[in-house]
């Protein structure tokens, strides 16, 4: 394909394309992409995607055919390493076969393996960091133009958050993920974060704000809010954590319904925030805060700076002083040195404090973190037979919760339109892409309205529901 112009020479016609309401633009070029990882990792693919589209690249379905694809990886843990090769390796073979003309790799396994990528795959033909996102463009055009020089681009992390405005979202339009920080300086012994991402870097109250604006008048009714460590917000750039401070900020923003908190680490979590999460008719009372373990000596091994006595004088708290609250944590089995002992001690913890949602991981060995070095590493099938006893423990406490919502009303936000009368939702208690769904059976509703909702019966992690004759919201 000829290359871009350079300023000041007359552009070159574009090729015509067709959107989606059928009318014919101008293009630079058509486009794939994936993403894969975590919530964070979306933001940072819907950036992207807003760039490419305001600077005229057309954004299709299917990478077979398309100018060229973008893979937004996940780097996190070796089984998002493999998934990550897999799909780029699935995105070669479309190039080898003339289906496409050529691949961009971003995100965290281009910033965990930085110039070995390339080396391990010559055939990609520009990897971009996670901080380099904002060059997608150049990149691209690039790639378009034929050019093979400067094809990595590593950029440092930044010393306040990135603005995640413009972006081309790829959620439902009644839901978004809002970051308000970026990277992490928690130095737990087994993550690779702050490799990846870089220290803490706090996003202002006002940028925060002005992005909940932005999503609201775009249709979004509930905000899930995401950082590697929530509840650390605003230390590094205030001098004090103001999570309190932006919360309240939040709830005055027009059209959001729901706010909902994620990675709230078990640490600066204040009387204050808990006394503004029970008072607000939108933040919901779900709080998803990681524990990873509960064994002192597995704690201090993880260097994760809490201990047991405060982890559950915590958790007992929040569900003291904040009415109908649902927590979801996670735990990691099979740690270096993990007991039998050690073991049954989480899987006692689980028993008494029944989390209503929990996920749960085996160990991970990682390259270039701490855990690596330590002793006692675990056979495979230890940390697998751990892992299956703790989520079997953790089933009966979710069905046991799901239950008990049975012959209740509550609100419900309409995901998806299954069949006929059949809607997808879900209630408060359950994140998008993470928990269950509730199948909502009525009429006159549409995707993104708040519909209320008898809970029926039960089916396995799901729950069934009537919507009731009330005009929905």
């Amino acid at each position: 394909m000829k290359s871009l112009p350079i300023v000041d020479q007359p552009a070159p016609p574009l090729p015509q394309v067709a959107d989606p309401e059928g009318e014919t633009r101008y293009s630079k070029g058509t486009y794939a992409f994936v993403s894969l990882g975590c919530p964070k990792n979306l933001i940072d693919s819907e950036r992207m995607l807003g760039a490419l589209s305001l600077d005229g690249y057309s954004l299709v379905s299917e990478p077979d055919g398309a100018d060229f694809v973008i893979v937004n990886t996940c780097g996190f843990i070796e089984s998002a390493r493999d998934e990550s090769k897999g799909v780029i390796h699935e995105m070669l073979d479309l190039k080898r076969r003339g289906r496409t003309k050529g691949l961009i790799v971003a995100g965290c396994l281009p910033e965990r393996m930085g110039g070995s990528l390339l080396e391990e795959m010559p055939e990609i033909d520009h990897v971009v960091g996670v901080f380099g996102r904002e060059e997608i463009t150049r990149v691209a055009d690039r790639l378009i133009g034929g050019a093979r020089e400067q094809r990595e681009v590593f950029r440092p992390a930044p010393i306040r958050a990135l603005d995640d405005r413009s972006r081309l979202r790829i959620t439902p339009s009644h839901f978004a993920y809002l970051k308000i920080s970026e990277g992490c300086d928690r130095t737990c012994t087994f993550c690779a974060i702050p490799k990846m991402r870089g220290k803490h870097a706090t996003k202002p109250i006002e940028l925060v704000i002005a992005e909940a604006q932005e999503l609201a008048a775009d249709g979004v009714r509930e905000l899930n809010i995401v950082a590697q460590d929530t509840t650390y917000y605003g230390l590094d750039l205030y001098g004090e954590v103001r999570l309190t401070e932006l919360l309240k900020e939040l709830e005055q923003v027009e059209g959001i319904d729901w706010i909902r908190l994620m990675y709230l680490y078990p640490i600066n979590f204040t009387d204050q925030l808990i006394d503004t999460i029970a008072a607000s008719n939108k933040i919901i009372p779900y709080l998803d805060m990681p524990l990873q373990h509960i064994n002192d000596t597995m704690l201090k091994r993880m260097q994760r700076r809490v201990n047991k006595t405060d982890s559950v004088a915590l958790v007992k708290k929040l569900r003291e002083r904040i009415p109908n609250v649902v927590m979801r944590t996670t735990f990691v089995v099979g740690f270096p040195g993990e007991t039998d002992a050690q073991f049954r001690e989480l899987k006692d913890f689980v028993s008494d404090i029944k989390f209503e949602r929990m996920g749960v991981f085996t160990y991970s060995l990682e390259p270039d973190t701490p855990a690596v070095k330590l002793p006692d590493h675990l056979p495979e099938e230890v940390k697998q037979q751990r892992m299956d006893e703790l989520m079997s423990t953790q089933q009966q406490i979710a069905f046991d919760f799901s239950d008990s919502l049975v012959g209740y009303e509550l609100d419900v936000l309409i995901d998806a339109h299954v069949e006929d009368n059949t809607w997808l939702g879900r209630t408060y208690a359950d994140a998008p892409e993470i928990d269950g769904n509730i199948y909502v059976t009525g009429t006159d509703i549409n995707v993104g309205d708040m519909v209320p909702v008898e809970i029926t019966a039960r089916h396995d992690y799901d729950l069934v529901g009537i919507a009731s004759e009330l005009e929905t919201a």
